[in-house]
């Protein structure tokens, strides 16, 4: 996973968050989490646990009140606003329960728009960026499509090639399953696991164990505390769901 010599992409050092209030609230603990290049790490943990707290922290959305969090090395607690917005926007590709596509707009427009605040990426590359991205997920034939026209699967794997058209260091993915069924679930997860044996590193946060169980290591969020989980074997990519993770084709997106 690492030579030793790349930083962890993820790396807390008792980082914890507590909202202000008459009682304060804690809801993520301080603790450690590693998570080196090119892992493959779920989070589980029912609602209220604590999942969207460490989420929104990892993404840079949230800033923790202890500790220390190094995004690839870099160590986030003394960047402003702007500063956190570019890294974010550069290193993490962000894949949501709920898709957030526009419907009006076509699958190659869809992803081309989640480059738009993303300095790193010349205008002029957009396009063959996202063609790319929406090759690699398998939805070549898919480019000229709407959303509304497309299954919820096919939605979801637009928005994971949206998150991975910059070439992200991180896959951050948010109940991505959530609104799917199972078929489509499965598919969904083939794909993270393929994009995770092309050097991937995905972090996937659910409440699901049959979902956990996908990653190579799982993470438990107990009432704010991360804990190592235990969680049913996996199901190997492409087993019983009629999704080959062969049809996909090669080379990142970036």
């Amino acid at each position: 996973m690492t030579d030793g010599l790349t930083p962890p992409v993820i790396d807390f050092r008792q980082v914890g968050l507590t909202y202000p209030g008459r009682p304060p609230v804690t809801a993520l603990h301080p603790g450690d989490l590693t998570v080196h290049r090119g892992e493959f790490v779920t989070v589980v943990g029912p609602s209220g646990s604590g999942k969207s707290t460490l989420l929104n922290v990892i993404g840079l959305l949230d800033r923790p009140t202890t500790g220390s969090y190094f995004l690839d090395g870099l160590d986030t607690g003394g960047l402003g606003d702007a500063q956190r917005t570019a890294l974010r926007g550069h290193r993490i590709g962000f894949v949501f329960q709920a898709f957030h596509l526009l419907s009006h707009r076509t699958a190659l427009e869809n992803v081309m728009l989640g480059m738009v605040y993303n300095t790193a990426v010349p205008r002029g590359d957009r396009q063959d960026r996202a063609r790319r991205a929406l090759l690699r997920v398998g939805l070549g034939h898919r480019l000229d499509s709407v959303p509304t026209r497309m299954s919820g699967g096919e939605r979801q794997r637009v928005a994971v090639a949206r998150a991975l058209a910059h070439g992200p260091s991180l896959l951050l993915c948010d109940e991505p399953t959530g609104n799917l069924d199972s078929m489509n679930s499965q598919r969904v997860l083939d794909l993270l696991a393929t994009l995770h044996q092309d050097g991937m590193t995905v972090l996937v946060i659910t409440h699901d164990r049959e979902v956990a169980a996908r990653g190579a290591r799982t993470i438990e969020v107990r009432d704010g505390v991360l804990v190592p989980a235990t969680v049913p074997a996996a199901r190997a990519p492409g087993d019983d769901t009629g999704f080959d993770a062969r049809d996909l084709p090669d080379g990142r997106p970036a």
